[in-house]
């Protein structure tokens, strides 16, 4: 059976706590790393009511996606909704984990989950995430030493593309030189022109880890002064994670779109608000799980034909609407959120098989409670 420490790291693997918001407070709130974890039981907001259900059931873990602390306290009495929620948690001895923002942008995250629900394919973000800096280091080596120079820069940090590590590039060629007085060469004499057979090597490293794979490099290759640069690599654009996602559907009108997103959701009093020409051809649709408003802009400069968000104010719609922008569809913050905890639920399931217990909370926790 695993342990809280082994869930924790699992979940933060899919969600790095380091990709969140500066704001943020993401991570484990409350609980014994040590203690095994039989059942976890996910939902978007941690109230009373969800924490007794978690409480009533058992669980070991209450996995959430919105802080129950957002902002910093001086303490939880019981007396208070916060501190009622905490103490159910703590008397029932559950812990609380939360993946807020970290969760929005990442592969298998909230915008993606939303995305998914609603049949959108060929999904990318629509800000794409800056990638880790990178740089590429190339250095020149005889040939016979080629092998040993390699493996210390990989060991130093360097070669590492994805789920491959280890990876270079060579290419043979000629190498010249004249040692000039004072120099100790290893190949040739002073002042005579020395021409070597030489491996030119390629490899891509963190651009936090430059010092010491540039100085394992130096230690390991034979040359006095090794000739070698290191350049900058510029972002490729390509990353799978970031704001929002943008894809295709099935080209249909805007009125049989929003009956699809209504279907697609949990049902709420919010429901479903649309903002342009129901006739309206649409095809390329960008979505953005949560309170969209602050990406009003950058859907702008996209392609998309209608755009699916949460909490959009009257103001900042209207003038999306004026500059010509897609179509809008505004649909409850917590039924847009809710399609990504049944995706971590499989990933527990499908990371953790039978020896963990998964339970999507059954408990509405969207605010509004009447529509007239």
């Amino acid at each position: 059976m695993p342990s809280l420490h082994d869930v924790v790291d699992l979940v933060h693997t899919w969600y790095p706590p380091h990709t969140a918001e500066g704001w943020d407070a993401v991570g484990l709130v409350w609980g014994d790393p040590d203690r095994a974890v039989a059942k976890v039981m996910l939902a978007i907001d941690v109230t009373p009511e969800v924490a007794t259900e978690a409480a009533e059931w058992g669980a070991d873990l209450l996995l959430v996606h919105h802080p129950l602390f957002l902002k910093p306290v001086h303490g939880f009495p019981a007396t208070t909704p916060k501190g009622r929620s905490l103490s159910t948690l703590v008397g029932a001895g559950c812990a609380l984990l939360t993946a807020h923002t970290n969760a929005d942008q990442a592969a298998g995250g909230v915008s993606e989950a939303l995305a998914t629900a609603l049949g959108i394919a060929d999904q990318e973000p629509i800000l794409p995430a800056a990638g880790e800096p990178i740089d590429k280091l190339t250095f020149y080596v005889p040939a016979d030493a080629a092998s040993i120079v390699r493996a210390a820069v990989a060991e130093a940090g360097a070669g590492t593309i994805g789920n491959y590590d280890f990876a270079s590039f060579s290419s043979p060629g000629h190498g010249r030189f004249r040692p000039l007085d004072g120099a100790e060469p290893m190949i040739g004499t002073v002042g005579a022109i020395s021409e070597v057979e030489e491996v030119r090597v390629e490899v891509v490293l963190p651009r936090g880890r430059r010092r010491q794979v540039v100085a394992a490099m130096l230690a390991a290759h034979p040359y006095e002064e090794p000739a070698h640069d290191v350049v900058q690599v510029a972002d490729s654009g390509a990353a799978s994670t970031g704001t929002g996602r943008i894809g295709t559907i099935t080209p249909v009108t805007l009125g049989e779109f929003a009956a699809q997103v209504a279907a697609a959701l949990p049902e709420t009093h919010h429901g479903v608000r649309v903002a342009g020409d129901p006739a309206r051809r649409v095809r390329r649709v960008a979505v953005c799980g949560g309170a969209g408003d602050f990406l009003l802009d950058d859907v702008l400069r996209t392609d998309a034909d209608v755009y699916v968000t949460s909490d959009l104010r009257h103001h900042p719609a209207a003038e999306f609407l004026e500059k010509g922008g897609p179509a809008l569809v505004d649909v409850a913050h917590w039924a847009a959120e809710s399609t990504w905890l049944p995706v971590v639920a499989e990933r527990l399931g499908a990371s953790l098989g039978e020896a963990v217990e998964t339970r999507v909370s059954t408990r509405v926790t969207d605010p509004w409670t009447m529509r007239l």
